[in-house]
């Protein structure tokens, strides 16, 4: 009896832990909290994002799913783009069996994660770049607001509105300004209205009265239209859209003050026939010594200036300048263009004037054309002369004056011009030329073509030879150890005619050089190339 109860209770026994065997079974293979255990691989997936453990996942898969769907979350919670820091690790291990938690839970811990993790909040923004100058804004309200500010200074009478359009260049959606008047957006919505087009002969004596242009000397004054003509941007504005954070966002009235405006701005003026550095600071509003300051090649304010050079002036711009084209009706005086009588006989120095100017008066019908508040080219329509102008006719020489050269190679300038210490007996204390030491023998050439009208020994000069020039001045050369040209010869500029010496009243050998003009001495430095 007990022996059979024993291999009862054995049995009971062996029967109960293949039940547990089974049900452990059951739970391992088809229960959604625990993972079936596989050999050779990773089966159970632990997750932490940003240091927080948010669960356990059967697979990458499930992780990066939750994640995704975690993300969506944060940002649909929120009109405006937000950023969340997001550092995510997934370790995997092989294990038997353990639990694990829905994609669902590990979805709502990552979301917490994330809510607490958000760094900051970026708005929808429009960023207007203009030139290298850039502004961003909240709205496109504020766009068109500053941009159609930017225009009423010149379109007081609102006869224009600002659209935008895309850039067809572009493969970003980049916005640009289109500005029509009132009556071409009301025109466009007309035709875009129209169901008939026309055709025929209709449509051809529709198109010849469009083409056909009103004569303008059929037109009185009191026909044309005066005013506002036309009017846009003159620099590229581009639009996009952008987020931002709240601190590079600009205010509208904060943008239309840095946008419209003015700031000083280089530019470069190029001297015209008749400028000086006086006429130019006037024209730009500056001061001679702000024009010197800006321009390094200028040494003081009576530094000469030359037609074509260019000088950095400042003008006052805002960032973003307005061109457009006014029509108006003015009358005026008026100069007529200056007359020129040339004589070939002359020096182009030499001028006459043959008759003086006098102003004449007209009235004037005119298309301007304006960037910002300076004119840039005016264009009359029609013209009516009270009374005419009186040209001035000046007479003006052709030939081209005589330049003068230095008449040796080289040299030590040892005596300038003027006043002196007389260097030797017999010699004077006033210079009237310039000395160069040279050894004897240098070549002395002509300064300029003349003709010779002194040619061999001059007392104090020594050997010397004068030349009459073309332009009424007259060249000297003294100390000379030999002549090699005659009286009455033409020379020409650089010509030899004479070797350097130390003859005369002299202290060693040099060149003795003068200049005359009508007959008196100058200095020759003044007159040298």
């Amino acid at each position: 009896m007990n022996l059979r109860n024993t291999i009862f209770r054995n049995r009971i026994k062996i029967w109960f832990l293949h039940s547990t065997l089974v049900v452990i079974a059951f739970w391992i293979l088809f229960m959604p909290t625990f993972v079936k255990f596989q050999k050779g691989g990773n089966n159970l997936f632990t997750i932490t994002l940003n240091g927080q453990f948010v669960g356990t996942v059967a697979s990458r898969n499930d992780a990066y799913e939750a994640y995704r769907t975690a993300r969506k979350e944060i940002s649909s919670s929120d009109d405006e783009l937000t950023l969340a820091g997001a550092d995510m690790t997934i370790d995997g291990s092989d294990k038997i069996f353990g639990a694990v938690n829905s994609i669902a839970e590990v979805t709502n811990s990552m979301v917490e994660v994330l809510s607490g993790s958000r760094k900051s909040t970026l708005n929808r923004a429009y960023s207007i770049k203009i030139n290298e100058f850039s502004v961003n804004l909240a709205s496109i309200d504020d766009v068109m607001a500053l941009l159609e500010t930017a225009l009423s200074t010149y379109d007081t009478e609102d006869k224009y509105d600002v659209t935008l359009a895309l850039d067809p260049t572009r493969e970003v959606n980049v916005l640009t300004p289109v500005v029509l008047s009132k009556e071409e957006v009301k025109k466009e919505e007309e035709d875009a209205q129209t169901s008939m087009p026309e055709s025929g002969f209709s449509q051809m004596l529709t198109e010849a009265v469009k083409d056909a242009a009103p004569l303008s000397y059929d037109k009185d004054f009191s026909d044309y239209e005066l005013g506002l003509m036309s009017i846009d941007f003159a620099d590229k504005v581009e639009i996009v859209e952008s987020y931002l954070p709240d601190d590079e966002i600009t205010s509208l009235s904060d943008a239309i003050d840095e946008v419209t405006k003015d700031k000083e701005t280089n530019q470069i003026y190029e001297v015209q026939e008749g400028d000086v550095l006086g006429s130019i600071a006037l024209k730009y509003d500056l001061t001679v010594a702000d024009i010197v300051a800006m321009n390094g090649f200028l040494e003081s304010e009576n530094t000469t200036i030359r037609t074509g050079d260019e000088l950095i002036v400042t003008v006052p711009e805002p960032e973003l300048s307005v061109v457009y084209t006014v029509q108006e009706y003015y009358e005026e005086d008026y100069e007529a263009e200056v007359q020129y009588v040339y004589n070939d006989s002359w020096y182009t120095t030499e001028t006459k004037v043959l008759q003086e100017p006098s102003a004449g008066h007209r009235k004037v019908v005119a298309l301007v054309t304006y960037n910002d508040a300076s004119e840039v080219s005016s264009e009359i329509q029609k013209e009516e002369v009270t009374y005419q102008a009186v040209p001035k006719i000046v007479e003006k020489g052709t030939i081209v004056p005589p330049t003068y050269i230095k008449p040796i190679s080289g040299g030590r300038l040892t005596s300038g011009f003027g006043k002196r210490n007389a260097p030797t007996k017999g010699a004077s204390s006033y210079h009237k030329g310039v000395d160069w030491a040279t050894p004897v023998g240098t070549a002395v050439v002509a300064s300029s073509s003349g003709v010779v009208t002194r040619a061999g020994w001059g007392s104090g000069y020594g050997y010397c030879v004068y030349i009459r020039h073309p332009d009424g001045r007259e060249t000297r050369y003294g100390h000379l150890s030999k002549v090699l040209v005659s009286v009455g010869q033409s020379v020409t500029q650089g010509q030899k005619i004479a070797l350097s010496g130390n003859t005369g009243v002299s202290t060693g050998p040099h060149l003795h050089f003068e200049i005359l003009v009508g007959g008196t001495q100058v200095n020759p430095l003044n007159y040298l190339n």
